[in-house]
């Protein structure tokens, strides 16, 4: 079986479904990972570190390339580490998402679908606070949409812990929970190798913070930790 996770930013990957990922290629599927935008102009200034400003000039421009080639290494380790080898990274503005067609978004992520031919297919929330995650939601729901020569029979969403949590006016809802109190440690590692993107506890995007939400996950569905997911559409065969 093959399993196409969509993220906007490096990290989100690992974040939303780490251990669902590192779950599956230990069942013997093929994971592939595509990261949609840069995940760090935004921030318009180097050291990894956010600024208020919006402008920025060449010699920022240049140190945050160099910046960008160091969170793409990031990525490859801490994919590594759950034993996925294909990784793929677009360069979609980051965080301004919304200047792009959502015409020019779909067809990218259609023409992934049509070369890998995923039968589930992992994203963002449309609950999301940032941007580039409900852009790449309703590209993916359109890119997915069920036909009978699409490959896809599932497109699930995941949360994204400082993000999804803080869109206060529309909550997540997940349906659907996956045990992963063997695959946590590996998650843990993996988020790990993204130094410049972990905040300090109690912030929700820290080690200490990511273990306690997956523990917390856990007491709903009745284990040690698990992964919430939302089911946004599934398609059945046989029943």
């Amino acid at each position: 079986m093959n399993v196409l996770v969509i993220a906007a930013h490096p990290d989100d990957e690992i974040l939303g479904a780490g251990g669902i990922i590192k779950k599956n290629i230990d069942q013997g599927n093929e994971v592939k990972i595509v990261i949609m935008a840069t995940g760090i102009f935004s921030r318009r200034s180097n050291n990894f570190n956010n600024s208020v400003e919006y402008e920025t000039n060449e010699n920022s421009k240049k140190l945050m390339e160099n910046e960008l080639k160091v969170l793409r290494q990031n990525a490859k380790k801490a994919s590594k580490i759950l034993g996925v080898k294909n990784v793929d990274f677009y360069d979609f503005p980051d965080n301004e998402m919304d200047k792009i067609s959502n015409l020019e978004i779909t067809k990218s992520i259609e023409k992934i679908i049509k070369s890998f031919k995923p039968e589930i297919v992992l994203t963002h929330s449309n609950s999301d606070l940032n941007i580039d995650h409900r852009i790449i939601y309703n590209a993916t729901l359109t890119a997915t949409r069920p036909m009978n020569t699409s490959s896809v029979q599932e497109v699930i969403s995941f949360e994204i812990p400082s993000s999804t949590e803080w869109n206060f006016t529309s909550p997540f809802s997940p349906n659907m929970f996956v045990d992963i109190s063997k695959e946590l440690k590996f998650k843990l590692k993996a988020l790990s190798q993204y130094k410049s993107e972990l905040k300090q506890f109690p912030h929700p995007r820290s080690l200490k913070g990511i273990e306690i939400i997956a523990k917390r996950w856990g007491t709903v569905c009745g284990y040690p930790a698990a992964e919430a997911f939302q089911i946004i559409r599934q398609i059945r065969k046989n029943f």
